[in-house]
């Protein structure tokens, strides 16, 4: 686990908030070829801290994340900090205010280091197709990874996945002990699982969504990434309930201070969809999937196998949604207000549309133009209104499901651990996302809350991970068994290739310590 020690040892005094602050700029400087940070708040990170330090030195700290180090997906505003979505059409944006999310974490005197990598404007499953360049996953420089690979590790570096890629990568490569992403499809869960740290997707409308650049507003949700479900708990207590700049939030359900440590799992039913057995599902997560779930037969929950039989459908009702949605927010980004703005000005429909051009890449412009085709007078009842009545019928296949007994389904995140960069990109975006939102985008579709847990190591030495998934508002609890299962497992730490002796050690309590208190 890996929170109440270092906050309880900020309070004590054994570590300061500006040492630990100084800790994290330095490790995101030395593993700055991973390319997970587009911007670094380093000055302004510094003084943060100094004053945590002078609350804590007086014994008045803010709250459990007084002092901890945090880092932010870069399509959540923050004030007078520039935010690019990872796309030339934001160059120079600076917003006036911060995501309600962000402000909450820096109102409980949490430091901001820095805005993470990105898919442009989130769209993707690798983290490769931003205008800053593809963000690599730190376990592709684990000692063992590279043991068994004989070409160089420039050529040779697996993905992070997306598109909430260099979040995922600062908190797996311990820059940062906790960093937001976005989930609309499982933006959040899938570079989580592919770089071994636990993410979370909550219930959507428990987040406020104010000041995160939208994607598909009916799915999207800020998503919380850690390196332990305690973690995972002690952030969402903090970011969940209403705001009223965000009308689809919702009141927080009361929950206790803390995870239970001991839980009694034969309570529990768990779920394991049929369907769910994908094609290019990988030998290693199959075996993963399957020793879980004996995992918990064995402690005495039950464990049965469910249907749900529209999920077949949910890939191309997805892709309808999301294309129709991302046309009418893209609609915004013109040239006027704010961001890139062409040369061109012979008249304002040639500065609108050399403007978009230029500041949107082809995976963008794709959908906006797939968008504007669904929602055409003559297509609209046969694309977006069949998309939305299949949306709803996925929806009900899982309510269903969890009307009869199951309270919680036990999934894989991810077919296969990280694909190489080399293998990754020999396909085209809309095929890659295909294939990796497999079963993580109908629970955005359903709203429903879940949670990726890594679970061991693949023969290549990379992360496997599996999802699971709650019903609404029902997050604590879908943590309490996710808590459970993560200390059964017992994933391995991270050591990168050619770490000193000294530095391991460092990074190992690091790891084996909460970041953040209860």
């Amino acid at each position: 686990m890996v929170g109440q020690f270092v906050s309880q040892a900020l309070r004590d005094g054994r570590v300061s908030a500006t040492e630990l602050c100084r800790k994290c700029i330095d490790q995101i400087q030395r593993t700055h070829y991973l390319n997970a940070f587009i911007t670094i708040t380093g000055e302004t990170a510094m003084e943060q801290a100094q004053r945590a330090d002078n609350r804590i030195r007086t014994g008045k700290p803010l709250g459990p994340l007084d002092g901890i180090p945090f880092s932010v997906k870069d399509n959540f505003c923050t004030e007078n900090i520039k935010t690019t979505c990872a796309s030339k059409m934001l160059k120079g944006y600076v917003p006036p205010f911060s995501a309600t999310v962000v402000q909450k974490l820096l109102d409980q005197g949490a430091v901001l280091v820095g805005k993470t990598n990105l898919d442009e404007f989130a769209m993707g499953a690798g983290s490769t197709d931003g205008v800053f360049g593809p963000v690599r996953n730190p376990w592709s420089y684990t000692t063992l990874y590279r043991e068994q690979s004989t070409e160089d590790p420039d050529s040779d570096w697996a993905i992070s996945g997306g598109s909430s890629g260099g979040s995922a990568a600062a908190v797996a490569a311990l820059s940062s002990f906790l960093a937001l992403g976005s989930d609309t499809g499982g933006s959040t869960r899938n570079p989580g699982s592919l770089c071994g740290v636990v993410a979370l997707k909550p219930t959507y409308g428990l987040l406020s969504r104010h000041g995160l650049i939208p994607l598909v507003n009916s799915m999207d949700v800020p998503g919380i990434m850690t390196r332990s479900v305690h973690d995972a708990a002690t952030v969402l207590r903090i970011l969940q309930g209403r705001d009223e700049r965000d009308s689809t939030t919702v009141q927080a359900p009361s929950t206790p201070p803390s995870l239970p440590e001991h839980f009694d799992i034969r309570d529990i039913c768990v779920g394991i969809p049929k369907e769910y057995h994908a094609p290019g599902l990988s030998t290693d997560t199959l075996a993963q999937w399957s020793r879980v779930a004996a995992m918990f037969e064995q402690a005495g929950a039950r464990v049965q196998e469910v249907s749900l039989p529209h999920t077949q459908h949910s890939i191309v009702c997805y892709h309808v949604l999301c294309c129709c949605e991302v046309a009418s927010n893209m609609a915004r980004f013109d040239g006027l207000e704010y961001g890139h703005r062409s040369t061109i000005d012979s008249s304002t429909d040639a500065m609108y549309a050399t403007t978009r051009h230029e500041g949107f890449n082809n995976v963008v412009r794709r959908r906006i133009l797939s968008g504007n085709y669904f929602l055409l007078k003559s297509n609209y009842e046969r694309y977006f209104v069949k998309a939305q009545q299949m949306r709803r019928l996925i929806t009900e296949d899982l309510k269903n499901v969890f009307r009869s007994g199951i309270d919680v389904l036990l999934t894989p995140t991810t077919l296969s651990d990280a694909a190489r960069y080399t293998d990754f990109i020999q396909e085209d975006n809309r095929t890659r996302s295909a294939q990796e939102d497999v079963f993580t985008q109908p629970v955005n579709m359903a709203g429903l809350p879940a949670v990726t847990v890594p679970t061991a190591l693949s023969r290549r030495g990379l992360p496997i991970s599996l999802q699971l998934i709650g019903q609404t508002l029902q997050d604590w609890k879908l943590l309490t068994v996710a808590h459970w299962m993560e200390q059964q497992v017992n994933f391995p730490m991270i050591h990168l290739h050619g770490d000193s002796d000294e530095r391991k050690l460092d990074r190992s309590v690091r790891e084996r310590t909460h970041t953040i208190g209860s």
